[in-house]
């Protein structure tokens, strides 16, 4: 047992910022918290239950289920995922749990907060100590370790294109000298050696990739199209944008001056997705980006989650801090003007996508990051947008109060009735008469369960039903 290397700790049963006691599994939660403020702090420690805080040994009942729901309650709720050693022990023969574990994937987060060990005890760590964990992570991050590519499998063409570009947006002031001196240049050459960041950005050769494809309706069911993009990250941007204009709807608005072609989604949220989302992918992982054409919507997903301290509202607002997966590649793509300011790509994406009348939603998942662009089939969309299909467009047939609801659902897509009843200011069962009118003639349903399921536009309806 490990505890037996702590001569000092064992021998009078202390608690340290390396060992922790837990009277039993009743208190597992606090064990889990402990866990991963442990990590990110040493790194290398260790817990147990059955030892009372003031270091007397009660022991606790150890099955193998005990041991099976300790393991599932720390995988499913510490993260980064880390793997430790679970196991019945005897200390003075009586029956306790010790658990090693070790990481070096900091900052951990246990129930979606981050703590830090403090002497004894475990404290929630602040948004300033956070930053400073991500960035002493972004020493050792996996873009920052060195590449099994020599220089010889650099994109020279790609290189060369890049160092034009951040000349032209004036944020470098040298010019292409070859190509390890350009990489020394960037910081993605250590010690004659290629960073795993020059590969990704400049190697056609790598673990990245971008997979595409198109469904028939609203879920995965049936698919029309699909591809998987490789390539340097340059290269696999290009694709990723001309796939995703070649497959939207535009329409096309005669003006004085000649015909202008309008993208169902701005092109400039577009491109900005997905270079956030190619940014801040975790590359560690072996899961490429994914783009998703659905029905009703354009969903363009990164592995990788956003940081927990934060909320997309927090970007929209410009109130949140820039805490960056991989700093090599961020700053690099800032140099060609790829992205702007770091941390503002969400804003920009919000924008945009408000000046243009399109829904946008921002989703923290358990795995990773993604960006859902809501769409409307062309047979549902005039040139003026959807605002004029709220307004009577569809034959004259939505009553005023039909159309306040419709409306509200298309500016806010998953809406709940209770919410709609807020908003609206109408009495509840009001509303369920309402919404159940709109479904009835296929021109909204609903997703989820009876009690937590939202409202979305259907993308085909029949209007001549609708009831005045």
């Amino acid at each position: 047992m490990r505890i037996d290397s702590k001569s000092d700790e064992v021998k009078g049963f202390k608690e340290s910022e390396t060992l922790e006691f837990k009277t039993s599994t009743s208190e597992l939660k606090e064990g889990v918290i402990s866990i991963a403020a442990m990590l990110n702090k040493h790194h290398n420690d260790e817990l147990i239950f059955g030892v009372k805080p003031n270091g007397e040994i009660i022991g606790q009942t150890v099955t193998e289920k005990t041991l099976r729901d300790v393991s599932k309650t720390i995988s499913d709720h510490v993260e980064p995922k880390i793997y430790p050693e679970i196991k019945k022990e005897a200390i003075e023969n009586k029956s306790c749990i010790s658990i090693l574990f070790s990481g070096d994937n900091s900052p951990y987060f246990a129930y979606g907060r981050a703590y830090m060990r403090v002497a004894d005890e475990d404290k929630q760590v602040s948004s300033s100590e956070l930053r400073k964990l991500f960035l002493k992570r972004s020493d050792e991050s996996w873009e920052s370790k060195f590449s099994d590519k020599t220089i010889e499998s650099i994109n020279e063409v790609a290189l060369i294109n890049f160092i034009q570009k951040a000349n032209e947006s004036k944020r470098i002031n040298f010019k292409f000298r070859g190509t390890e001196d350009t990489l020394y240049k960037l910081y993605l050459i250590k010690d004659n050696k290629l960073l795993r960041a020059a590969e990704i950005l400049f190697c056609d050769d790598n673990s990245s990739e971008v997979q595409v494809a198109v469904f028939a309706g609203i879920d995965k069911i049936t698919f029309l199209d699909i591809r998987q993009f490789k390539g340097n990250l340059f290269s696999i941007k290009e694709q990723a944008e001309a796939y995703i204009k070649n497959h939207m709807n535009w329409r096309a608005n005669l003006t004085g001056s000649g015909r202008e072609e309008i993208p169902e989604v701005p092109l400039r949220a577009i491109e900005e997705a997905i270079v956030n989302s190619l940014c801040h992918r975790d590359y560690s992982v072996l899961k490429g980006n994914e783009i998703a054409f659905y029905k009703d919507r354009i969903e363009i997903f990164n592995v990788g989650q956003f940081p927990e301290e934060k909320t997309p509202e927090d970007y929209i607002k410009g109130e949140g801090e820039s805490i960056l997966r991989n700093p090599l590649i961020a700053n690099t793509l800032f140099l060609s003007s790829d992205i702007e300011k770091w941390g503002s790509g969400i804003k920009r994406i919000y924008e945009s996508c408000k000046q243009a009348g399109v829904n946008v939603r921002f989703e923290k998942t358990i795995t990773g990051f993604k960006i859902v662009f809501y769409r409307f089939e062309k047979d549902i969309s005039s040139n003026d947008g959807v605002s004029k299909v709220v307004d009577g467009q569809l034959n004259g047939q939505l009553s005023g109060q039909l159309r306040d609801v419709y409306g509200l659902i298309i500016q806010k897509p998953g809406i709940i009735a209770k919410e709609i009843s807020k908003e609206l200011g109408r009495p509840y069962r009001t509303v369920i008469k309402q919404i159940y009118k709109l479904e009835n003639s296929n021109m909204v349903e609903r997703r989820g369960s009876k009690k937590t399921g939202g409202y979305y536009v259907r993308t085909k309806f029949k209007p001549d039903e609708t009831e005045k």
